[in-house]
């Protein structure tokens, strides 16, 4: 096989702002994919590259396009696709900086997704199947490689069923309030999912509250206080019919860069309640949260460079739920060593287009998984209808997802996916 054609073409994301679509041709056998794009992004992130133009009001993705087809492409056209960490190392020399700057993160995961599911296709294997020999072999693939299902594991799912910070116009100061369906079956915990949403919808209808909803499809209301949050979700999860905790957890992304100001006593500023808490205060207040809401998750607790309150946070929280680290960590093999030396977080958030290519993907979710670490595969808020994370998920045996709402195509095109995961699993067993 060899690569014979890059195309790229500018689409929107779910949230009306242009992202890229790559495709990669391996003679008559095509791939795609979609590239997403966040809104409370890390500093530290890879450059999504934008045209900063008139068009789209400077969120313009030619550049980025421009790049692939007369910088890539050149240099790809004609190697061997399945040698993905070459391809990807390729890109990463092209661009020559640290933060993918010159050619744009978006341009270069664009391809580096393309050629993985193209070669998945020419190999009439199911993606998820080729993600998982790409990373069991240090992102090269042989005929030889034989697929074992053991080596693949199907995720617990984290559904964002309402929104504040950043992903919402309302007064919600916490990111996401998610739930955690506690069964065994993907199928089964999507039922329960949607149950809890639509009940979750119905009580905010009956106390005469906005139902619109956030940038990842969960509802958006104005609350008087964060915890009025956790209690409309709590009141949720019991109307629906299961037991709080035991069937149905909470998790929380508070996304604590965005409340952040670090030139204030009381760094951490809780709009909605009018308050400033210092670092400890607020893991207190966490502590106080964790057990009255039965919280198992926290992620971005606290600010992406407050490394000292991260440390504290994981002594005094670590134990009893997993604190995730996104903003801190952005899916980099530099920043999650850091993390591991300072002993901040005991998980770590992967999100494909913080880093920009599919093997350093891999290599922070090895890393993480190596050193102890929890993994778990994100979306961004500004999704496309592409399900690939799902696949990558089952592949590398991360074992937790998130995806937002069980509502809206962008959403639920990853939550559909690993249903058909399950299902061709099953079949295989």
């Amino acid at each position: 096989m060899k690569i014979t054609d890059i195309q790229a073409t500018q689409i929107l994301d779910s949230r009306g702002n242009p992202t890229i679509k790559a495709v990669v041709y391996l003679d008559q056998v095509v791939g795609d994919f979609s590239v997403p794009s966040g809104a409370s992004t890390g500093t530290f992130e890879a450059l999504e590259l934008r045209d900063h133009q008139k068009a789209f009001l400077g969120q313009g993705v030619e550049k980025a396009i421009t790049n692939i087809e007369t910088i890539i492409k050149p240099v790809l056209l004609g190697l061997d696709p399945t040698n993905q960490k070459a391809l990807d190392d390729k890109m990463i020399a092209l661009d020559g900086t640290s933060n993918k700057s010159k050619l744009g993160a978006n341009a270069i995961l664009g391809v580096s997704g393309a050629v993985s599911r193209a070669t998945a296709t020419a190999l009439k294997l199911p993606l998820y199947q080729y993600l998982n020999l790409l990373f069991d072999h240090q992102g090269q693939y042989q005929s030889a490689y034989r697929f074992d299902q053991t080596k693949c594991q199907l995720p617990k799912m984290f559904f964002n069923i309402l929104n504040g910070g950043k992903h919402a116009e309302n007064n919600l100061d916490i990111q996401e309030t998610m739930i955690v369906p506690q069964k065994e079956s993907v199928s089964l915990n999507i039922q329960i999912a949607s149950e809890v949403y639509h009940t979750l919808k119905g009580i905010i209808n009956r106390r005469h509250l906005a139902t619109g909803l956030g940038d990842e499809g969960g509802f958006a209301p104005d609350l008087e206080s964060n915890t009025k949050a956790l209690d409309l979700v709590a009141e949720a999860i019991e109307q629906a019919g299961y037991k709080l905790g035991k069937e149905v957890a909470i998790a929380l992304d508070v996304a604590a860069t965005e409340i952040y100001e670090p030139n204030k006593d009381q760094k951490y500023i809780l709009a909605s309640e009018n308050i400033g808490l210092t670092a400890g205060q607020l893991v207190n207040l966490y502590k106080e949260l964790i057990a009255e809401y039965q919280i198992i998750s926290i992620e971005d607790g606290l600010a992406e460079e407050d490394w000292a309150g991260w440390q504290m946070m994981t002594e005094k929280l670590g134990s009893k739920v997993q604190i995730i680290g996104d903003d801190l960590f952005v899916t980099n093999v530099e920043r999650i060593q850091k993390g591991l030396e300072f002993k901040a977080a005991n998980s770590v958030l992967i999100k494909m287009n913080q880093i920009g290519t599919l093997t350093e993907t891999f290599d922070a979710i090895n890393l993480a998984v190596k050193n102890g670490y929890r993994v778990m595969v994100s979306h961004r808020s500004g999704e496309t209808a592409d399900s690939f994370i799902a696949d990558l998920v089952v592949a590398t045996k991360a074992g937790q997802i998130k995806s937002g709402a069980p509502a809206r195509g962008e959403r639920t095109s990853k939550y559909n996916r690993l249903i058909e995961i399950e299902k061709d699993l099953a079949k295989k067993i």
